[in-house]
């Protein structure tokens, strides 16, 4: 009952963040090559897999997964193209896909052209100068789906990185409130919601840093 009331809560939470805006923070040369570089690899969202085993797990994921996000993405072809995205995205940054989806939920609620007041774009709600900063310079590419998926994702890695593995503080450098907790535990009430009975095959999960709440 306490969990079910903390979840509920969560989410509550959640319905009244707003999505918030990346800050523009110098780079070292080393970093911004490397971001650069990182988002540049235009490799297909195409998962490979050590064994069977991890196939099958990944499949199950993607079934289960797909009929969550069905009130959201009515079309199958078009649901089971971003859930193959997020996961090849996700994975590739070293996140972990729930937790991806928990953050999109929260920024955008799954919105592909979704704009804030900041001007932030599309699912993660990436803020144009980074197009400037590691892209090509066009922001409108933030419009398209695994690029902004691939954006996202390596900005909150790199923001990942920045705080020594401390999620908490990471998503909150995200969105542009570090040290606040109302977008830490909202994007984590969502992951819960994503990760289903609270558990995934150990092939298809990645580890989430520890010492923060939902961590």
């Amino acid at each position: 009952m306490r969990a079910a009331v903390g979840l509920f809560l969560g989410l509550a939470m959640a319905a009244a963040v707003q999505a918030g805006e990346q800050l523009e923070e110098p780079l070292a040369d080393k970093v911004r090559s490397a971001l650069a570089a990182s988002v540049a690899d235009s490799a297909p969202p195409r998962p490979s897999f050590a064994s069977i085993d991890d196939r099958l797990a990944y499949l199950r994921w993607l079934g289960a997964t797909s009929e969550r996000l069905k009130k959201r993405k009515s079309e199958h072809a078009v649901r089971v193209e971003f859930l193959e995205a997020v996961w090849y995205e996700s994975k590739r940054a070293g996140l972990e896909p729930e937790l991806v989806l928990g953050l999109i939920q929260v920024e955008s609620g799954f919105r592909k052209y979704a704009i804030s007041s900041a001007g932030a774009r599309g699912y993660m709600q990436v803020m144009p100068f980074w197009a400037r900063t590691i892209g090509n310079g066009d922001a409108s590419r933030l419009f398209h789906m695994q690029t902004n998926l691939r954006f996202g994702c390596v900005i909150l890695r790199h923001y990942l990185d920045l705080e020594k593995g401390d999620l908490f503080l990471a998503l909150g450098r995200y969105n542009g409130s570090r040290g606040r907790g109302e977008y830490p535990s909202a994007v984590f009430a969502n992951r819960r919601l994503w990760l289903g009975d609270g558990t995934l095959p150990a092939a298809a999960t990645a580890a989430a840093p520890a010492g923060r709440p939902g961590g």
